[in-house]
């Protein structure tokens, strides 16, 4: 697989990090935030576990996880590529979208606004479904079989996480999220 696959997968992951880290600072002050141990136990421990399984496969020898489930050729690369870009925009475009509302984690902010503009008018967690299909892209462009433990380890973290906003938004926004949630998916539109 061409070197320029990697430098792009790696271009995409920077860009979205570093997009998160300067954006971050204009976020409102939390109200109200889970337990530290319990983030990272539930949020960031799942993502770390992830980012390691898709990192340099000579950590895992030659076990059943390091067996390829798609070749590695360029074509490939660039189709996961591809997922890579378009998850890259869709997470940093929707987290613009959220401006100040955005979290980290699963907080009450001050003055809370109920986003449903942008790709919000779509799916409820764009962000969630942006950073999902760059982790996806990142499987393909591995090939192996721990790209796809990777990225079920995040799909089940997300959904963990989105549940507990979703109990937040509909405590504080009532009838308006439970409306907003009847009529827009979660993650894919008109599937999850």
């Amino acid at each position: 697989m061409s070197e320029y696959i990697k430098i792009g997968l790696q271009v995409c992951w920077l860009a979205v990090l570093l997009y998160w880290f300067v954006s971050g600072f204009s976020a409102k002050k939390a109200v109200y935030q889970e337990p530290l141990f319990k983030r990272v136990l539930l949020y960031w421990f799942p993502l770390v576990v992830a980012v390691l399984l898709l990192g340099p496969g000579e950590w895992f020898g030659h076990t059943l996880i390091r067996e390829n489930f798609v070749p590695h050729t360029n074509f490939v690369g660039l189709v996961g590529l591809v997922f890579c870009v378009c998850g890259a925009v869709i997470a940093c475009w929707s987290r613009y979208t959220l401006g100040k509302n955005w979290s980290l984690s699963v907080q009450k902010k001050e003055n809370p606004e109920l986003i449903e503009n942008g790709l919000y008018k779509i799916v409820r967690h764009p962000i969630y479904s942006g950073l999902l299909l760059l982790f996806i892209g990142n499987a393909i462009i591995v090939g192996d079989y721990r790209g796809i433990i990777a990225v079920v380890i995040v799909f089940v973290s997300f959904w963990f996480k989105l549940k507990k906003e979703e109990k937040l938004l509909v405590d504080h926004f009532g009838s308006k999220y439970i409306d907003y949630r009847k009529r827009t998916k979660a993650l894919v539109p008109f599937v999850v």
